[in-house]
Parts: structure tokens; C-alpha cells; sequence
């Protein structure tokens, strides 16, 4: 049982890690928390946007749009590798999956096959964005990679997870095929490398 880290130490952490930053806003209080509770958090959950052009997915991100209101993550990741803060708190990335998926995160074990969704995500996820068209082809710099790795790495540090915290959107809800473009194992494999350090 994780209760999420505040605002502050969640900045924190991913500084320390190294990760590029920029404050969007009031993000530290952007959340979705009147709609359920926030906690507690269990793993990190990577995705990708479908769209082009960085200040257009952030303002995205942090509005969401009329069926699905703001904050979509709790971070975007843009091409250049800058991870833009847009909410802290219930956030609307996860929606519902598969709880033995979660019971599998928990476990810090292999994932079983995503074939339900009867279980809150938002609640017991952070969740970054990454902006990428996820059609196959849209490209993936280096930066923006590592980028990733880092803000996977930095919230399994703090809360002394391993890399089976961390999860693809694809992996977690029936349906989902993001991230695309590379593999959740490949990430995994460099998440571990980088908490050996």
C-alpha cells in the first residue's frame, strides 16, 4: 500500500532523477479527486497521445476535452523530452482494466492478459502521456525515450518498485494499443538498469 507522494516530493523526484521539467499552471492542485479517491498508487502507466505539435497535446492534456475533462496524466512527455506537469491527483489516463492485472503490479509479477475492465485505474496509477501520433511511423527520439525511462524510474525509486510497476496503457485496458512504437519489456529493461544505479 503506497499513498501517492505530495505535489512538492513527486517534483522532487523526478528532478533527482533528472528529468526535464516545466510547470503548467496550477498543476499541483489540477486533479480529478472530487470524482473518487487518489490512492493507493501502485505503478506508472505510459501512453500515447495521437496527436502532433507540443504546446497543442499539453494544452490537451491538462484540459482534456468534452466528454473527458482534464487533467489526462499527470505529465506529458514532448518530443524534445520535457515533461510538462499539467495535474497532480485523480487524473483522467487509466480509466477502467483488469484487476489481475493490477493484482500482478502489486506482485511486482508477469502481467496476465488485459480481458476485463472492473477496475478503477485512475485511482492506483500515475500516468504520463508521450506525444506521438502511435500510428507506427510517428518516430521516437532518443530524448523523448529517455525521458520516459526516467520518470518511470524516478516514482519506482521513491516508492522502492521495481520495473514490473510500470505498465502500457495497452497492457492494462482490453482494447488499448498505446504506447506504440516500442515495447513495454524494451522499457521495462531499461527501467531496471537505471534503478541499479
Amino acid at each position: 500500500m503506497a499513498p501517492p507522494m505530495s505535489a512538492s516530493g513527486f517534483l522532487d523526484a523526478l528532478r533527482a532523477e533528472g528529468v526535464t521539467v516545466a510547470e503548467v499552471g496550477d498543476w499541483q492542485h489540477h486533479n480529478r479527486n472530487h470524482k473518487g479517491p487518489w490512492g493507493p498508487v501502485h505503478g506508472v502507466m505510459i501512453h500515447h497521445t495521437v496527436t502532433r505539435g507540443s504546446e497543442r497535446t499539453v494544452e490537451l492534456c491538462r484540459d482534456g476535452y468534452d466528454d473527458l475533462p482534464g487533467p489526462l496524466c499527470h505529465g506529458v512527455i514532448t518530443k524534445d523530452g520535457t515533461v510538462h506537469l499539467v495535474g497532480y491527483g485523480r487524473a483522467n489516463h487509466a480509466g477502467l482494466g483488469d484487476d489481475e492485472v493490477l493484482r500482478a503490479v502489486i506482485a511486482e509479477k508477469g502481467l496476465p492478459p488485459d480481458n476485463e475492465a472492473n477496475t478503477d485505474g485512475n485511482r492506483h496509477f500515475y500516468g504520463f502521456e508521450c506525444e506521438n501520433l502511435g500510428d507506427g511511423e510517428d518516430p521516437w527520439p532518443e530524448e523523448q525515450l529517455e525521458a520516459v525511462e526516467r520518470v518511470a524510474a524516478a516514482l519506482c525509486r521513491h516508492h522502492g518498485w521495481t520495473e514490473r510497476s510500470v505498465i502500457g496503457h495497452l497492457e492494462w485496458q482490453p482494447g488499448k494499443v498505446d504506447p506504440r512504437g516500442f515495447s513495454m519489456s524494451w522499457l521495462r529493461e531499461r527501467v531496471a538498469e537505471r534503478l541499479k544505479g
